[in-house]
């Protein structure tokens, strides 16, 4: 028989396997948990085709655990875009930022913005951090119960407002958020003015380029230039500004507000931080818990590992790839899965359980895998914001918690709106009373 008369037959790879997920499912808290089991049964990459929503019908890839997300987020991100994952989300009315930014332009708007996030940058904004903290907290004690995501919310926003773009608290920044808000609810009509008062703030900060230091993210990115001494125009600003607001404060809210939630129902690990910041006695208490504190800092990779503030990064396939021997073409919507990943039983002992302590030595599980713990993104679009968001909610934690023992009110259901990014559908109601001794 000759070689030519064997018939040869090509396989091609198949399309990932398809699986069901209830509707119901959502807002309850089982959709983590429900993927990474699906995950662990057909593997780290699978289809669903809703039924409703702007997907409808169509083949959405999920990726799910520490595999997956290297592949997406690092040796084939040319192969993904943000854009087409994240404007969708965020909308076209907040411009090209860091978060939706394909192509040759991302890296080189990251450098220009990244020497505004520097460890000696994030120092700089922790005084206005714990200026903004003290003035929004004064009266917790004395109202005796606040909703946790709401008052997180009107912190991070005044914090975002002063770091970002030089505001003090007040009737200005009140009108901002208002705006803001409005926005990000499809208030199309607060976008002109909304965008007039941030184009006014950024000419202000050109202006002022030769006169003073820059005091704010906005004013070093009017100074900014790339290797070839070109600036950032005033539409590129805003479009940063704005995506730097959504990220400065949503993520920050929902983090902020869990962390202080978790410790007020589990005392054995509130008590471990109360230790912690007690042995920061002084004056630089704060700033020696934002700079250390491993017991918070646990309890913070613990909250974002169980409630990551956003639940999956979404991607649009630009070129037709191959991944555990599935082929996806390229122009289907794809998402990482983060929160799923979160709650895979082959990385993290018992997922579903709140325990710090699995970050200590000489456990350390989120080392297992450059790609455990997702909480701020991965690879080189991780979370450029990354340290100064960890340096907002310890700022906050220590400050609540020398001040100030939360109650959660019983009978409450905490419900988390599971979604692209991920919000407290109903709030955290808590009761507020001094600590019977404030480590001052």
């Amino acid at each position: 028989m000759r070689l030519s008369d064997i018939a040869i037959t090509t396989r091609a790879p198949a399309r990932p396997p398809q699986v069901s997920i209830p509707d119901d499912i959502l807002g309850t808290g089982r959709l983590a948990p429900l993927m990474a089991q699906i995950a662990l049964d057909h593997g780290p990459i699978f289809r669903v085709v809703p039924d409703s929503g702007p997907l409808a019908g169509s083949d959405v890839v999920y990726f799910v655990g520490p595999e997956a997300s290297r592949f997406v987020l690092l040796t084939h991100r040319e192969h993904f875009s943000n854009d087409l994952g994240w404007t969708p989300v965020l909308g076209e009315a907040l411009g090209k930022g860091l978060a939706n930014m394909d192509g040759p332009e991302h890296p080189r708007h990251r450098a220009m913005m990244s020497p505004a996030f520097t460890a000696e940058c994030v120092d700089r904004y922790l005084p206005v951090t714990r200026n903004v903290i003290e003035a929004r907290t004064r009266s917790w004690a004395a109202r005796g119960e606040i909703d946790l995501a709401e008052e997180a919310r009107a912190i991070a926003f005044d914090v975002a407002a002063a770091a970002l773009l030089g505001l003090q608290m007040g009737a200005d920044v009140d009108l901002m958020r208002d705006r803001f808000y409005a926005l990000l609810r499809g208030f199309g009509d607060e976008h002109q003015a909304l965008e007039g008062h941030l184009l006014e703030l950024i000419a202000a900060s050109r202006r002022a380029s030769r006169e003073r230091p820059a005091r704010s993210v906005v004013d070093m990115l009017a100074r900014a230039r790339d290797e070839g001494g070109n600036a950032l125009s005033d539409e590129q600003i805003l479009a940063h500004v704005n995506i730097l607001l959504v990220a400065g404060h949503e993520t920050t809210t929902n983090l902020a507000a869990w962390v202080l939630y978790l410790l007020a129902i589990h005392p054995q690990f509130g008590r471990q931080v109360d230790d912690e910041l007690a042995a920061a006695l002084g004056a630089s208490a704060d700033r020696d818990a934002v700079r250390g504190s491993p017991a918070l800092t646990n309890v913070i990779r613990e909250a974002g590992r169980l409630h990551p503030p956003v639940m999956f990064l979404p991607r649009g396939v630009v070129a037709d790839f191959e991944f555990e021997g599935y082929s996806v073409a390229a122009g289907t919507p794809a998402f990482l899965a983060v929160a799923a990943g979160h709650r895979l039983s082959t990385i993290f002992a018992d997922p579903d359980t709140f325990d710090p302590t699995r970050f200590a030595p000489p456990r350390e599980e989120h080392k297992r895998h450059p790609f455990a713990l997702l909480t701020f993104g991965g690879g080189p679009r991780m979370c450029l914001g990354f340290h100064f968001a960890q340096m907002e909610v310890k700022a906050l934690v220590a400050h609540v918690r020398r001040r100030y023992r939360l109650t959660p009110i019983p009978g409450q259901d905490v419900v988390e709106m599971e979604g692209v990014v991920q919000c407290l559908a109903d709030g955290i109601r808590v009761r507020v009373r001094p600590a019977e001794e404030a480590f001052r």
